[in-house]
């Protein structure tokens, strides 16, 4: 009689495995049969052993992006101005405003996989979800960066904010620009504190390995006197639970609000109903594709292979294919309509964006949202390791693009002739966009060293150590 066992544990049925044993017939969230205390072996060691020389090299290539982020924003911006950035009559909004759309879209895998797939009891996302959940902080802070440097005197970017002041200032409500500041703050402070809770176990298991007494201390003071008892479990669910439920909104409502800074204007090409879903749905696609671009490299250089396992992946590379149709299909309803309304301005998608100045620049965002990601219909190229991080990439690279095509190409040409113009980056911008990458890159491997990068807690609690290696279970705490 066949077994099975769910969760993703393995399905043992009658038939005989290659070697005359048992066979499998989907692959364990975890693998090699690892009991609790392997499991905190294993995910604890990238934090007690010296950096690898993988790690060493990506880390020196991102701080010097980093270095190059930070100089382009005193040098180009704070002390010289707006001037040195490509920006002009009548392209107002640049690089600046694509990267903060960009990074802002980043951000949304990791909502999806700690909030959303947590209330509907996936117990593929334990794998990946710690990391994702890093994602979302450290592009929320890049994405941060871009509307200060936008404004030109970052020093008065606090002006945006609704304070009691003795100058009479205060924003106006019925701007979008507005409602981004609400929002994004109340995203940016929800996925810290639930990316902090679902830590403070593993905090807790770090701090009684700790021998150095500083590391001790540190992370004693982090884990916020966790004991392990079933009072503190009970409470940290709950906890979780009602986090999860608050950020679940935020899926929806972030991007939403990201999207009427185009969509509430007149501006031919912005103007669409279209815009909320699309910016949603473009978001979590690109989201799931910076995810694999970090997890695939951070499995091997931390040696976490049997906790991201291809399951993992592979249920990754379905909701890149899922998101990556939809993007598609948006991108196709826009050329409907403007041929089917037989409007004037809604042509614009085919004179300006598709066949006009910047058609190079929108075929790439075509090819790499809407036709790469078809490759993951094939199982096999969905379990490709190589196939899936090239994917991966392009995916990135389409995301951005697209947010450079829509913020571009709408505002070099207008309802007047004569307020057309053309948008061209200059260095300062390529050293903004570029180093933008390695400030994100620095923070996500500065976590790999710091922080468990796998949910301890989570995957021993959907793991059965009694699979193929008949051991008995242990507390999952984990902890000693």
């Amino acid at each position: 009689m066949a077994v099975e066992q769910v969760y993703g544990t393995p399905v043992l049925n009658e038939k005989k495995g290659p070697l005359g044993g048992p066979r499998w017939d989907r692959e364990p969230l975890v693998l090699n049969g690892r009991t609790f205390h392997q499991i905190t072996e294993d995910v604890c060691a990238p934090l007690e052993r010296m950096p690898s020389l993988p790690w060493i090299i990506a880390f020196g290539f991102a701080l010097l992006g980093a270095a190059i982020f930070g100089s382009v924003i005193v040098s180009g911006t704070l002390f010289t101005g707006m001037g040195m950035h490509g920006v002009n009559h009548p392209t107002g909004w640049g690089v600046h405003i694509v990267n903060f759309v960009f990074w802002i879209g980043i951000g949304h895998a990791g909502t999806l996989i700690s909030a959303v797939l947590f209330l509907f009891r996936q117990k593929w996302r334990t794998g990946v979800n710690r990391s994702a959940e890093a994602m979302t902080i450290f592009a929320v802070m890049t994405a941060g960066v871009f509307p200060a440097v936008h404004v030109g005197r970052a020093w008065f970017v606090y002006w945006m904010l609704p304070y009691p002041n003795h100058r009479y200032l205060w924003p106006n409500f019925n701007s979008p620009l507005v409602w981004d500041i609400f929002a994004i703050s109340t995203y940016a402070t929800i996925s810290i504190f639930f990316w902090y809770m679902g830590l403070v176990p593993d905090f807790a298991t770090v701090r009684d390995r700790a021998i150095h007494p500083l590391r001790k201390k540190i992370y004693g003071l982090l884990s916020l006197g966790w004991t392990g008892s079933n009072r503190a479990w009970r409470h940290w669910e709950i906890a979780c639970l009602i986090l999860s439920g608050l950020a679940t909104p935020l899926v929806l409502s972030v991007h939403t609000i990201v999207s009427f800074d185009f969509a509430t204007s007149i501006v031919p090409g912005w103007h669409a109903t279209i815009f909320p879903p699309y910016f949603v749905v473009g978001a979590i696609f690109s989201g799931f594709g910076m995810t694999l671009t970090l997890l695939i490299p951070m499995r091997s250089w931390l040696k976490l292979e049997d906790y991201i396992t291809m399951n993992h992946l592979e249920a990754t590379n379905k909701v890149l294919l899922t998101t990556g149709m939809i993007v598609g299909f948006a991108y196709s309803t826009e050329f409907f309509m403007a041929a089917y309304s037989g409007s004037h301005w809604e042509g614009f998608i085919f004179r300006n964006r598709a066949f006009g100045t910047y058609w190079w620049a929108y075929w790439i965002m075509f090819s790499c949202n809407a036709f790469v990601p078809q490759i993951f219909w094939f199982k096999k190229m969905r379990r490709s390791i190589p196939v899936m991080f090239v994917v991966s990439l392009l995916v990135n690279v389409g995301m951005w693009f697209e947010r450079y095509v829509i913020i571009v190409t709408s505002l070099t040409q207008d309802f007047l002739p004569q307020n057309w113009g053309l948008y061209v980056m200059s260095p300062f911008d390529w050293g903004l966009t570029i180093g933008s990458f390695g400030w994100f890159f620095m923070f996500f491997l500065l976590y790999c060293r710091t922080f468990p990068t796998v949910a301890i807690a989570e995957v021993k609690s959907v793991h059965n150590p009694d699979d193929g290696a008949g051991v008995a279970a242990q507390h999952p705490q984990g902890a000693h």
